[in-house]
């Protein structure tokens, strides 16, 4: 009899437990990490929104390690000591419990492990015995499914705190306003508490109550020699605040734009590469321009890290909960008209051609091609230019005429090479405005583009998660990138702004104001900022640098400093030089008398382009004229003149074109002498005279007459003539073209505008000359 006792215990044993593993898998257990709401976090773990499940309920997933241990050890104390011990039941808890309620007829204390209460909230179940019984089986599934630490976060992260909030980290957000990695020995046994009775104890309803039922919990933990009296004395002085939840709500638009991300991977919370600190830095700037916007505006910011591609801040909109600025609309990834934003790419492509260097002339003079006449923005001209001031002041003609030469569908399919998605509407093809702003793009992609000139040339795809995959794209050579980025540090900061950080930044404004832009580059982040109508509708008088440059400013100034970080060394390619205008040449090898202006030229590789030749038809490229001079009198001479002898001389020329620009002491030292009297008298000579505009001076007013009932219009009509010089005349008026004569023939044009006037003639051999008149109302 003794001998077969242990054989039938064992037996019943196997029986059991073959029973258990056939209920197992008759009766599955939930799965305990199925995702129900998603929580988006910062880099830090900081919570940046969460999103409910389909039934309300509000949950940010945490670790074990993520949760305070004076929680856990509170916890474990008051709600199951023997947890680490039990297989998921506690039969003496269960003994207690029922000779409680037999001998008091009430429940006195509860029988059930946090293993049981886990079972309870993944499968509820009524207060009846076949429900306890159920309750008992399935913690008995979780133990042998999952381990104790297991279990135990499955409880921080679903037990119950009240209304729609379950798990600890959740309530400690809600109530404390503070993470569950930080909580006090106060806190931590309120938290403890109120999954007893959630909705009782709730502290936004009931402070009195959960108070005095957190006071319980820390008098146990005296008792039981796990705090000392010092520490539970203290802390039974905090009052538990009256406080009301309030969901996180940081970077908005992109924890939505995450959550897509989340749900794909099945995951409860998703962990970005966006600083906590970067995006409360940009959030404040945010809250201090939206004041000064105009109705219905916004604004976008993106701020990326350059050595990782991380986006550390990202603002959607200027204020997310205000609907009449459009606060839902994500401007990060909008497609707009760049403005001229783009204009640093088509010089650094221009460069790495070997079509210009940093010092390089270029005209911003009125100009029409293939029926395009662009227009700078200030709606005048400067004449001669380099590509430094080109790009700084942000002319539009040079722009044009530099695109005309690299091809706008190359330099467009460069861009989408370097991360830069440029998009034109429906059977368009690239043109000429695509650097004025004439095609699309995304904040995101002109942040991504601009990276190149802080990374060697080399722009990073935004990384929105720490493991995604490094996207980099070879958008300029180092070399370029370089010159380009030194160029646009030298851009001046906007009135009432510093640039502290060293910032390479670029403007734009799109046509009729809709979007206002201001991108830069330091060291350590590249940020971009869109400022308009998300709707479209135009902004009059809001451009890049004055509504988008000071916040950008604002950004770099408040964000976090980085060490270490040095992108500003200048590739061993690129050296300094001195070039001459007009030939563009370096002046060690350009004769003294030809170098009229001296300039200081970043260049790659040693080579130095000569100045670009003129795509216009009435002009040609800047270069050295040879001319013939008689030897005794220093006049010109051709070989149809009876000179004895000639002497070859050269003079470097200005483009025809810059002529209305150029200063009269550069002017005279390009025209060419009178010609010989022995040259034979005819119309090409002129008698040796020089070219002149006959009948007009610098006093010459003219006036439009008054409006009476016979006329409608204010105008006034004036015949050009011009004498001496070579061929052709052409006529410009405040530096436009307005027409070309041949010979003696004159000119009609038609003032209708009262102001003042430069008049400028130039013939084909150089010759110019220049009259300012006047235009008045009587």
């Amino acid at each position: 009899m003794t001998c077969r006792y242990p054989w039938w215990l064992g037996g019943t044993t196997i029986v059991c437990l073959l029973l258990f593993v056939l209920a197992d898998r008759l009766w599955a257990l939930p799965d305990p990490q199925r995702v129900r709401s998603v929580l988006i976090l910062a880099q830090d773990r900081t919570p940046l929104r969460a999103f409910a499940d389909n039934e309300g309920v509000w949950r940010y997933p945490v670790t074990l390690d993520e949760v305070s241990p004076l929680y856990v050890q509170a916890l474990l104390e008051y709600e199951d000591r023997w947890f680490y011990w039990h297989p998921g039941i506690n039969p003496f808890a269960l003994v207690r419990a029922g000779w409680q309620w037999l001998r008091g007829g009430q429940i006195i204390s509860g029988g059930s492990t946090l293993t049981m209460q886990v079972a309870r909230i993944l499968d509820p179940h009524d207060r009846s015995m076949a429900g306890k019984l159920r309750q008992m089986f399935r913690a008995l599934q979780l133990e042998w499914h999952y381990s104790k630490s297991e279990i135990l976060t499955f409880y921080l992260n679903l037990a119950p705190f009240g209304g729609p909030i379950e798990g600890v980290q959740t309530a400690s957000f809600a109530w404390l306003h503070k993470s569950a990695v930080d909580l006090s020995h106060a806190e931590a046994a309120l938290l403890a508490v109120l999954p007893q009775a959630p909705s009782r104890l709730r502290p936004d309803r009931h402070p009195e109550l959960a108070q005095r039922y957190r006071d319980k919990v820390l008098r146990r933990m005296v008792i039981q020699g796990i705090w000392s009296q010092a520490v539970v004395d203290d802390a039974m002085n905090e009052p538990v605040m009256h406080s009301r939840f309030q969901q996180p709500m940081i970077a908005p638009l992109f924890a939505e734009r995450m959550k897509s991300q989340a749900f794909a991977a099945n995951v409860a919370r998703l962990q970005t590469t966006l600083d906590a600190n970067a995006q409360w830095a940009v959030d404040n700037v945010l809250r201090t321009r939206v004041g000064g916007l105009p109705p219905k505006a916004s604004i976008g910011v993106l701020v990326m890290e350059n050595t990782t591609g991380y986006v550390r801040a990202y603002a959607g909109s200027a204020d997310f909960y205000n609907a009449e600025r459009f606060g839902h609309v994500d401007m990060v990834q909008a497609v707009r008209s760049p403005g001229s934003t783009l204009k640093p790419f088509l010089y650094g492509m221009a460069l790495e051609d070997g079509l210009i260097h940093s010092s390089s002339l270029l005209s911003d003079v009125p100009v029409k091609l293939h029926d395009y006449a662009p227009q700078n923005f200030v709606r005048h001209f400067s004449g001669a230019v380099s590509v430094t001031e080109a790009l700084q002041q942000s002319l539009n003609v040079p722009a044009v005429d530099v695109l005309q030469r690299l091809n706008p569908s190359t330099f467009v399919a460069r861009l989408r090479n370097g991360g830069i998605v440029v998009s034109f509407p429906e059977q368009a093809a690239p043109n000429l405005s695509v650097i004025l702003g004439g095609a699309g793009t995304t904040l995101e992609d002109l942040v991504r583009g601009f990276t190149a000139f802080a990374r060697k040339g080399i722009s990073i795809k935004p990384r929105f998660l720490s493991d995604e995959p490094i996207v980099e794209r070879r958008m300029l050579s180092a070399g370029a990138a370089w010159i380009i980025q030194d160029i646009l540090r030298g851009i001046p900061a906007p009135e009432g702004s510093v640039n502290v950080t060293g910032v390479a930044w670029k403007t734009g404004t799109s046509y009729g104001f809709r979007d206002a832009w201001a991108v830069g580059v330091n060291d350590a982040y590249t940020v971009g900022v869109w400022t308009g109508r998300p709707d479209g509708t135009p902004l009059p008088g809001s451009f890049g640098a004055i509504a988008a440059g000071p916040i950008l400013f604002d950004v770099f100034r408040a964000l976090p400093k980085q060490r270490d970080v040095n992108t500003r060394r200048r590739p061993l390619e690129v050296t300094q030089t001195d070039i001459c205008w007009p030939l563009g040449e370096s002046a060690a090898s350009t004769a003294p008398e030809h170098c009229h202006v001296r300039q200081q030229a970043w260049v790659l590789d040693g080579h130095i382009p000569p100045t670009l030749p003129h795509l216009r038809q009435y002009s040609w490229s800047a270069g050295l004229q040879t001319y013939w001079v008689n030897p005794l009198t220093g006049l010109r001479v051709t070989a149809a003149c009876s000179a004895p002898q000639r002497v070859a001389r050269q003079v470097a020329q200005w483009p025809l074109e810059l002529h209305p620009w150029l200063s009269n002491a550069l002017l005279s030292t390009i025209n060419l002498p009178k010609f010989d009297a022995s040259c034979p008298l005819g119309s090409e000579y002129q008698e040796g005279t020089q070219l002149s505009i006959r009948y007009l001076d610098d006093s010459t007013c003219l006036y439009l007459p008054k409006v009476g009932e016979a006329q409608r219009t204010k105008s006034v009509t004036l015949d050009l003539h011009a004498e001496g010089g070579i061929g052709q005349y052409f006529w410009l008026i405040n530096g436009e073209l307005i027409g070309k004569v041949v010979g003696q023939q004159g000119l009609r044009y038609t003032f209708e505008r009262a102001g003042d006037y430069d008049l400028t003639v130039f013939d084909a051999a150089g010759g110019v000359d220049k009259v300012a008149i006047r235009v008045m109302t009587p």
